[in-house]
């Protein structure tokens, strides 16, 4: 999908180093609009920095990242958050002593006409009536199902036109995973365009229209996600499996 005509998302030869280690090595991808895309990969191949850097909540060290065509490399998270990107984080990062209301406000503080925060709060209790129904509980209350729902009832708050989420079926039972994921496609069915961190490679897959595989930071394989489905490579990478047959992890 490199080069995809229509891209709203664009990273190219992105690398992101802590200190005097690599989190990111060579990672590019390519997110059109109105698509759903998944990053896939074992923990620690990479997503989660991948994402981040995106957001910038880390800075690159080198590559580059445009959104609708124009830089955010470097840039710092509230000015990427106000040209239309939200981050809904693995781990959620909810403030657990604000109720789950107080924390789906502070996801609109971005917004450059507060005006729309009821409506926006509406979208979002229509979207997880649970949320509605615990709108004045503390998020610390909340079961891991519903905190997933917070995090992204949130990132939702800032009106976003691409969502990212981080890990979105981690740690969460079979029943929640499989409503989140019903909520992710009716989001995608309104016009919202979705990027995907995933560890669940047959749930990211079912939902996604192209995939990236990441393997110690590196893209090593992608492809329309129905034929990465069936491609016997997927589990290999993602399970740490693949020596260099087919796949050379290091990319020379």
């Amino acid at each position: 999908m490199t080069g995809a005509m229509g891209s709203m998302l664009s990273v190219k030869n992105l690398m992101v180093r802590y200190g005097d280690l690599v989190g990111v090595a060579d990672v590019s991808l390519e997110v059109p609009k109105g698509s759903v895309v998944a990053l896939l990969g074992s923990n620690g191949a990479g997503k989660t920095t991948t994402l981040n850097a995106i957001a910038g909540l880390v800075p690159p060290a080198g590559g580059s990242i445009t959104l609708n065509g124009q830089p955010i490399t470097g840039q710092p998270a509230f000015a990427i958050v106000r040209r239309g990107l939200a981050l809904s984080p693995e781990g959620w990062r909810l403030f657990v002593q604000q109720s789950v209301e107080q924390n789906l406000r502070l996801g609109a503080t971005v917004l450059s006409d507060r005006r729309r925060e009821p409506a926006l709060l509406d979208k979002v209790f229509t979207l997880f009536p649970r949320l509605a129904e615990r709108r004045r509980q503390r998020a610390g209350t909340l079961s891991g199902g519903e905190r997933q729902m917070l995090a992204t009832g949130r990132a939702l708050m800032s009106d976003p036109s691409l969502l990212m989420l981080d890990e979105p079926s981690l740690g969460l039972a079979p029943a929640v995973v499989e409503s989140m994921y019903e909520t992710l496609v009716r989001l995608r069915h309104a016009g919202l365009t979705l990027l995907l961190a995933e560890q669940s490679v047959e749930l990211a897959l079912e939902v996604s229209d192209y995939a990236y595989v990441l393997q110690t930071g590196r893209t090593v394989l992608e492809g329309e996600a129905a034929k990465l489905a069936d491609d016997p490579h997927v589990q290999r990478i993602y399970l740490g499996l693949e020596t260099g047959a087919g796949v050379d992890p290091a990319g020379s």
